[in-house]
């Protein structure tokens, strides 16, 4: 089995539900400024930024396309943390990584960035491995016609599974997950298909 087959089991159960449109809109802001070329970073500190740049990689990592590093989902994830994410978020976030990098420490030694890649791999599949296990059992269902509210929960509840949802967001709402992992095209315009129609006069 190929390293993606293996790895990029950790996000399932990080699907996109279908988005209300002024959510859309936050993460394809999200997406113009991380394209912008330029992007500074604002919330993650630089080794918090290697962190979440390993993490999100070993998630979607490159194969014959670009994975999470390609698509910048660290950079995606730095502006949802500073223009979207409530502190209390922001602050469960940043406490999450820090509980990786503690875990890393006790288990290794090292910092999760200074771990091998095997230790990280390991790590994180532990970590997907607790999560799931609490997943077991009735789940809420929802429906494919109910629109979540304005601004859903996706930053809310344990950090790996809000880590492995905004990483799931930020590849695939980017050019290369939509147009070079999924293969779609975005349509150019839009289509009206309940214009009025007005009477010829003869």
């Amino acid at each position: 089995m190929q390293r993606r087959d293996v790895l990029r089991l950790l996000a399932v159960g990080a699907t996109i539900p279908v988005l209300p449109p002024t959510l859309l809109a936050h993460l394809r802001e999200a997406q113009d400024k991380v394209n912008s070329g330029n992007y500074t970073l604002r919330t993650l500190s630089p080794e918090q930024n290697k962190q979440v740049v390993i993490m999100t990689d070993l998630i979607i990592p490159e194969t014959d396309t670009p994975g999470a590093k390609g698509a910048k989902v660290n950079e995606f994830i730095d502006v949802v943390l500073t223009d979207w994410a409530h502190d209390d978020e922001r602050q469960a976030f940043l406490k999450g990584l820090a509980g990786v990098n503690q875990q890393s420490k006790d288990l290794f030694g090292k910092d999760f960035v200074d771990s091998s890649p095997e230790q990280q791999a390991t790590l994180l599949r532990s970590i997907d491995d607790a999560a799931m296990a609490k997943h077991q059992g009735p789940r809420a269902v929802r429906h494919g016609n109910t629109i979540p509210s304005e601004r859903d929960h996706q930053l809310q509840g344990p950090f790996w599974d809000v880590f492995k949802g905004i990483t799931v967001y930020g590849y695939y709402t980017s050019e290369i997950g939509f147009t070079k992992e999924l293969g779609l095209e975005i349509m150019p315009g839009a289509y009206h298909g309940c214009a009025p129609l007005t009477e010829k006069k003869a």
